[in-house]
């Protein structure tokens, strides 16, 4: 499609915006109850979807769009970006690490029925960034690694600075 003379895809340089896809983790008290709830907004089934955890992979908007139920207080886990390929990922580390100094990087991480390599930082306001390209899919939610937060969903606990939480969790911890 065009737009303005451009194709609708081109808002500026090709190497800027990549196959991006923007990435939204909501934490959900009742899995079942969100599902119905986010099927008939988007207009779509899951993508994904296991006892604890759905995901619509949209395409208007571009969009990962996950939920879980897991222990975790309910609302927004994390935000993030899903990259198509390890050298958009690579290309990202500088943008991140110039937003924010204590970027933690993670290979090869089982979370969320997938194994990926991550970069994770945390905004002024506590709020946990994930940008990610993911390597392949997993029969499990997540994996027990000690350096996961107790608040979140395979958030390491240097991604969190001032997230409050009011529930423990039971996600990726041993």
């Amino acid at each position: 499609m065009q737009a303005g003379g451009k194709d609708e895809k081109s808002y500026g340089n090709e190497e800027e915006i990549g196959m991006k896809r923007f990435h939204v983790h909501i934490s959900v008290q009742h899995l079942k109850a969100s599902v119905r709830f986010y099927s008939r907004l988007f207009g779509t089934e899951p993508t994904v979807q296991h006892v604890d955890y759905a995901k619509w992979m949209l395409e208007d908007p571009r969009m990962n769009f996950a939920i879980s139920q897991g222990g975790e207080a309910a609302g927004v886990n994390h935000l993030g970006f899903q990259l198509d390929s390890t050298e958009e990922l690579q290309a990202m580390r500088t943008q991140l690490q110039a937003a924010d100094a204590g970027l933690t990087e993670q290979k090869a991480q089982a979370c969320c029925y997938a194994r990926s390599d991550k970069y994770w930082v945390t905004d002024p306001t506590g709020i946990a960034w994930e940008t990610f390209h993911t390597l392949t899919s997993i029969p499990v939610f997540c994996e027990a690694m000690s350096s996961v937060a107790q608040s979140g969903c395979c958030i390491p606990v240097s991604s969190i600075k001032a997230k409050a939480t009011t529930a423990p969790s039971n996600c990726c911890t041993p």
